[in-house]
């Protein structure tokens, strides 16, 4: 055998006899693993000591007849300094001869623990991850882009990310992507789709062209990241800017009605001291209590708009709870209605007492004519509103729930706007949730609903346990 072929050759290669010894050896031996020629006379030599063992036995069964056998070793350099991970096959080619070449794997060790290592972080992580081919068919999704989707993660494979489509963007935005990633750039922009359902979900996507070591492109790379809660906060914010602009302009217009409507409260007094018919005189007292309601109009308007004034002091927020009830209990609507009150003590705030507790007595008030419309449909349905306090995270929650109407969901975004009311008309001005919302807001804190029409509503008050002014 011309031994000197398998200098051509990249792997280890060793012509041995059946005890182990060396009788020949490529190049590749001897370049790479730095040992002399003349002192490389055992393969126990380069092998790790907890090899060998496995390498005796190996060559036992080749040379009793196992014309092919194959194991994984480990091989050192002649310095010790390095170690290879190998796998080594074993040729008996004729009687006390064994050919066996070693392949170094330790890179392919290392690229199949990197891939193990990257697979459980895309399986694990909360962002949507993707890859598609050159032609833009999924060869992978993670859960995350699954859940985020609605699609099982099987029947994503193959399918183009048009399954997604929304329609929302021209064909010009597409082509820009496409164009941008060809040319082995980096994509980033903003994407509205659609889930399996047909709900809409937003999210910001980065796609990256994926190459292989020599720089060729082998498919992209693309990630998701869930723009639900920025999309949420802008719309707070937008909200927030917008009852800041209207409390301005109604300080203006509250100031302009004011002036007038004192004047006609004035004269209407004096008219009906002047007077002894009756007809006159019941009309004047009917134009003296809408004088009285658009006065209380005003007045909701200037406090939401103007700064407070009130001191700042510590509030025990269970007491003023407390107090806002009893004030709400002894009124002629509530005397039908139960009310439950559960809070935890020692919970105290610094914030404006009275503020607070008119925040609590407008949102007790609209429990009580919710449950008042719920009976006039349900005679015999029996009113409850229950209130509690506890803690959740750096903050102190106040929910205030009843059993009345509820609230569809479409209007659940206008309830804090000025003058907006979903009671009849007459029966309410629209200021009192405005007004608490506005209040709630000075305090650094929050106010959410959740209501469903015939399951009544609740209200979730958040305030700051320390808030910093």
């Amino acid at each position: 055998m011309d031994f000197s072929l398998f200098d051509l050759l990249d792997d280890f290669y060793f012509l041995l006899d059946k005890e182990g010894g060396i009788i020949e050896a490529n190049e590749r031996v001897y370049d790479r693993l730095g040992y002399d020629r003349e002192h490389l006379k055992e393969i126990d030599a380069i092998l790790s000591p907890e090899s060998i063992l496995q390498m005796e036995h190996s060559l036992i069964r080749c040379n009793t007849g196992q014309m092919r056998t194959e194991i994984e070793c480990r091989v050192k350099n002649a310095s010790g300094s390095a170690t290879y991970e190998c796998l080594a096959l074993f040729n008996c080619i004729q009687k006390d001869r064994v050919l066996l070449q070693i392949k170094d794997i330790t890179q392919q060790r290392k690229d199949r623990l990197n891939l193990t290592r990257f697979k459980y972080i895309a399986d694990h992580t909360m962002n949507a991850l993707q890859i598609t081919d050159l032609t833009g068919k999924m060869i992978y999704v993670n859960p995350a882009f699954a859940a985020e989707s609605g699609f099982d993660q099987e029947e994503l494979i193959g399918l183009n990310p048009k399954v997604f489509g929304s329609g929302k963007h021209s064909e010009k935005h597409w082509e820009n992507m496409w164009k941008t990633i060809s040319s082995g750039l980096t994509w980033i922009g903003e994407v509205e789709n659609r889930r399996k359902n047909g709900e809409t979900f937003y999210s910001q996507l980065q796609i990256t062209p994926m190459t292989d070591s020599e720089g060729n492109p082998i498919g992209y790379f693309g990630i998701h990241r869930d723009l639900a809660d920025k999309r949420n906060l802008e719309k707070q914010l937008i909200h927030t800017q917008k009852m800041e602009s209207i409390g301005t302009l109604a300080a203006g217009v509250a100031h302009e009605v004011g002036n007038p409507l004192a004047s006609i409260s004035a004269l209407a007094q004096i008219i009906q001291r002047s007077t002894e018919d009756e007809f006159i005189k019941e009309k004047l007292e009917l134009i003296k209590k809408q004088i009285t309601r658009i006065s209380k109009i005003i007045r909701d308007l200037v406090d939401f708009s103007r700064p407070s004034n009130y001191e700042l002091k510590s509030t025990d927020i269970g007491l003023a709870l407390k107090e806002a009830i009893e004030i709400v209990m002894v009124g002629k609507k509530a005397k039908d209605i139960a009310f439950k009150y559960n809070h935890m003590d020692g919970y105290v705030i610094p914030l404006v007492s009275d503020q607070i507790q008119q925040v609590f007595v407008n949102i007790l008030i609209n429990s009580v004519d919710a449950i008042l419309e719920m009976k006039e449909k349900y005679a015999d349905h029996r009113g409850e509103i229950s209130a509690e306090t506890f803690v959740e995270g750096s903050y102190l929650i106040v929910e205030l729930s009843d059993n009345g109407v509820g609230i569809p969901q479409d209007k659940h975004a206008k309830i804090f706007e000025p003058f907006y009311t979903t009671k009849a008309v007459g029966k309410g001005t629209g200021l009192g949730l405005w007004v608490s919302y506005g209040i709630v807001k000075s305090f650094q804190g929050d106010i959410q609903i959740d209501s469903k029409p015939g399951r009544g509503t609740t209200f979730k008050i958040s305030l700051p346990l320390n808030p910093i002014y």
